[in-house]
């Protein structure tokens, strides 16, 4: 009877005991994340402050964020918590050609400023310090410049209906609103960005856009056009007046749909047309795991020609090919290996019996290195039947924020 009472007791003893050290641990896990809590709220706090003391905004490129085909760095001001907006990117390279000889380059710094005046009235702008200055001449600046390279106000209606007013690059194939360095892979744009989509091809106007239906865009547009005067490789790209003073514009018009509806893919169609040009391309950017594959193939035909010897066609098309290696070589960095095949001819026909020039076919293997989402280092080994250069050897650094 003693054995029993005092087996009880102990008995009840340990059940006290492990009630209490039952709730001395629920207590802590309550503590802990009530500081975890604290942490977060206090982090928010000190951030808000912040940018209430400065009006700048924190808000860290996202590369999943891209705002109507433009790159990650120029939508930031759609998603910042701040009404004011700073961003860009940059470049720099060196390059050694069989044929040309080698060279290095700070090839380019933008920076982005943006302002939300409300949620719906939007100003994005970019200023371009391109070859590292400006060579000062007699008659202005030649080769390097420091330029606006698009400023415009976006009145966001809905999801069917928005209007964007000023001056825009115009939403022509890939390259021209997506060209920070992080988004492509080689270098160098590709050539056909630049001899037959004048890339960057800025212009004013104004640009209806939005979705026709779910996972169909559109983007339709009224601009000054090209002022299409030259002939020689540089006949299109010439005729850009950018946001610099133009006399006289004429009017042209763009129209541009792709499809979406397919995660990871955009595929779709461009075409711009004035009294002097019809341009036209189509596109493709589509990531699945670790593969990407993008490119646009592009053609323009003169419409207007006079008596003399006129280039009056060209094309261009560039495939790339990437896959990251990340996992295979036991690194969480993103590697992507690449191959890029191009075909351009900058006069493709020429008028009155003209001669035309030669299509180049540039092969390009190279390999990227991010030690952060936002930078990036490239090397490549462009193989080309350009008489001009030859083969050419390539390194080179970006970055965006």
């Amino acid at each position: 009877m003693k054995k029993s009472k005092i087996s009880l007791a102990l008995a009840s003893m340990l059940l006290v005991s492990s009630a209490s050290f039952g709730d001395d641990k629920t207590d802590i896990l309550k503590l802990q994340q009530e500081v975890k809590d604290l942490k977060e709220m206090t982090q928010i706090l000190v951030d808000e402050t912040s940018d209430l003391k400065t009006g700048f905004n924190y808000t860290k490129v996202d590369e999943k964020k891209r705002y109507t085909g433009l790159g990650s760095a120029a939508s930031k001001v759609y998603y910042s918590k701040s009404p004011l907006s700073i961003g860009g990117y940059g470049e720099m390279y060196y390059s050694s050609s069989q044929k040309g000889g080698s060279e290095t380059q700070i090839k380019r710094f933008i920076t982005y400023f943006g302002y939300k005046f409300s949620d719906n009235i939007i100003l994005n702008s970019e200023i371009e310090y391109e070859g590292g200055g400006v060579k000062a001449t007699s008659t202005g600046a030649t080769g390097d410049t420091v330029a606006v390279e698009f400023m415009y106000l976006d009145f966001i209606g809905n999801k069917n209906f928005n209007a964007r007013l000023g001056n825009f690059l115009l939403p022509m194939g890939l390259m021209n609103e997506q060209h920070e360095p992080t988004l492509f892979t080689t270098i160098q744009r590709p050539n056909t960005a630049k001899y037959v989509i004048p890339t960057t091809w800025n212009t004013s106007g104004a640009m209806l856009y939005g979705e026709i239906a779910e996972g169909i865009e559109y983007k339709a547009s009224i601009v000054t056009a090209l002022q299409i005067t030259d002939t020689g490789d540089k006949w299109v790209r010439n005729g850009r007046g950018s946001g610099r003073l133009v006399k006289n514009p004429d009017a042209a018009g763009q129209v541009r749909v792709d499809y979406t509806g397919t995660s990871g893919l955009l595929i779709g169609a461009s075409s711009y047309f004035s009294k002097d040009l019809f341009m036209f391309d189509i596109h493709l950017d589509y990531k699945i795991g670790n593969a990407r594959v993008y490119g646009t193939y592009a053609q323009n035909k003169r419409v207007d020609t006079n008596a003399s010897q006129q280039v009056t066609a060209n094309y261009g098309g560039f495939l790339n090919a990437s896959y990251n290696i990340a996992s295979l070589i036991g690194t969480d960095k993103k590697t992507p290996l690449f191959v890029q095949y191009e075909r351009y001819n900058p006069q493709s026909e020429v008028s009155n019996g003209g001669t035309a020039g030669d299509a180049v076919t540039d092969v390009t293997l190279g390999i990227n290195f991010f030690p952060h989402e936002q930078v990036v280092l490239k090397a490549e080994y462009v193989i080309s039947d350009n008489v001009a250069t030859g083969n050419i050897t390539g390194i080179s650094l970006g970055f965006v924020f």
